[in-house]
């Protein structure tokens, strides 16, 4: 009798909280319908605001097919649509875990969302600020040395821009991600500091993979990803620290 009310209990709590994930769900859904109608609306100045900085001055932007224009307005409206629903679904996502949490654990885990989303930006800041821009002029340059006359697709050049935005800002969440894996116990500040070296030659050859291939832009590209990874240990070491008190 007690074993049958034990597993009705479990039912209606799993039931529960397929409820209140659903839930969840769909606000992150319907702020991203939303915000990917208003930026498909916003598309249009969003885009000659970006044409107008100094990174695109000079460059002309054909387009080689009928659907290149509106392809474009959808990729931007993407953006606008993941930059506004990311703190909603992180949002969201805290107010899923945190019933299940004690009270210290609900002022470790809500610190992640303003971080996280503070780190993207960061990311997206520098790559679009600073890598971009170089790798617009070194691939530039290179065209201009052999003579070519330059005439660069909108398509194209949106497609290297995204290109090149998403896996930086990605890589820009690294502190997080070892703060929350320290956090659960599968790394710890030790283990961090053993692997220093792979760490390293990993970080670099991203960095190699992702900016065009010239050393000032590997350069630039390879320190932030370094110091992003002494601040992961750093991060790691007050976590761990933290955790055995």
């Amino acid at each position: 009798m007690e074993q049958a009310k034990f597993q009705q209990d479990q039912e209606q709590i799993l039931v529960a909280n397929l409820t209140e994930l659903r839930k969840r769900i769909i606000i992150v859904l319907v702020f991203l319908i939303l915000s990917l109608i208003a930026g498909f609306i916003a598309s249009p100045t969003i885009l000659q605001l970006i044409k107008s900085q100094p990174v695109a001055v000079k460059i002309e932007w054909n387009v080689f097919g009928f659907t290149d224009g509106i392809a474009i307005y959808f990729k931007c409206a993407l953006v606008v649509a993941l930059l506004v629903t990311l703190p909603v679904a992180l949002h969201q996502t805290w107010l899923f875990v945190k019933p299940g949490l004690t009270d210290d654990e609900k002022k470790g885990v809500f610190i992640f969302i303003p971080i996280t989303f503070f780190l993207f930006i960061l990311g997206v800041s520098f790559s679009y600020f600073v890598l971009f821009p170089m790798m617009i002029q070194f691939l530039s340059s290179i065209n201009q040395s052999i003579g070519a006359t330059e005439t660069y697709g909108m398509n194209q050049y949106f497609k290297m821009m995204f290109g090149i935005i998403l896996p930086v800002s990605l890589m820009f969440e690294l502190p997080v991600i070892i703060v929350f894996l320290t956090k659960i116990g599968l790394v710890n500040p030790k283990f961090l500091r053993k692997i220093r070296k792979t760490a390293y030659f990993v970080l670099v050859i991203v960095a190699i993979t992702v900016t065009p291939p010239d050393f000032i832009s590997d350069f630039i590209f390879t320190i932030p990803l370094l110091v992003l990874y002494e601040v992961s240990i750093l991060c790691s070491n007050w976590v761990y620290k933290k955790n055995k008190v």
